[in-house]
């Protein structure tokens, strides 16, 4: 199977998740202005950096295939928490965070002369965490690029005492729902199943 899509992402989650399902792709990086528009709330937020980076995407690649483009946010009591701006940013991040319930929420979109979008949510509760565990954890690394200052499939995933909804989601590419862009685009997904 050739080159099914481009992934507007050079996110290591993002291709491995694509790679689990035997997707043939080609990565690009993709720069778009990230700044919320007033009062906009976080699904619509997500959906529409997917589709801008899934738009810029298809734009500048070669080839022709559809590109796909996916955005998360972390949100808590209606406020988006992106990545953490230094350690000081991670740990009021994750002390927030511990012991509640956020949301995370991913939007998808594949676009080619066509453009779709799907958005997945999961609420995630944290367990209290200790101001020594946020030291050891920052020390870590992990959390330095990741949304909310943490990463479910990573050391991050110590924290997680519940998870409602889609753990691919979590990691920032819900299969499920990018699996219905491919349908809805009739893109041939199964057949790197075959190897």
């Amino acid at each position: 199977m050739d080159q099914l899509i481009t992934l507007a992402s050079r996110s290591p989650r993002r291709k491995e998740l694509l790679e689990l399902i035997g997707i043939k792709y080609h990565s690009i990086m993709v720069v778009v202005d990230e700044t919320p528009d007033p009062n906009e709330g976080a699904e619509m937020y997500v959906l529409r950096m997917a589709l801008e980076k899934a738009r810029r995407g298809y734009a500048v690649a070669e080839g022709g295939a559809p590109a796909l483009g996916a955005d998360t946010a972390v949100v808590l009591d209606d406020q988006i928490l992106g990545k953490p701006k230094d350690k000081t940013h991670a740990r009021d991040m994750l002390l927030s965070l511990s012991g509640h319930t956020h949301r995370v929420v991913t939007g998808v979109a594949l676009a080619d002369d066509r453009e779709a979008t799907r958005l997945s949510v999961s609420h995630v509760t944290l367990r209290t965490i200790t101001e020594e565990e946020v030291e050891r954890y920052w020390a870590s690394g992990e959390p330095a690029d990741k949304a909310g200052a943490y990463a479910i499939q990573g050391l991050g995933g110590v924290f997680v005492e519940h998870l409602e909804g889609s753990y691919t989601g979590v990691m920032g590419l819900p299969l499920y729902e990018t699996t219905l862009l491919f349908d809805e685009f009739a893109l041939p997904w199964r057949e790197g199943w075959s190897g």
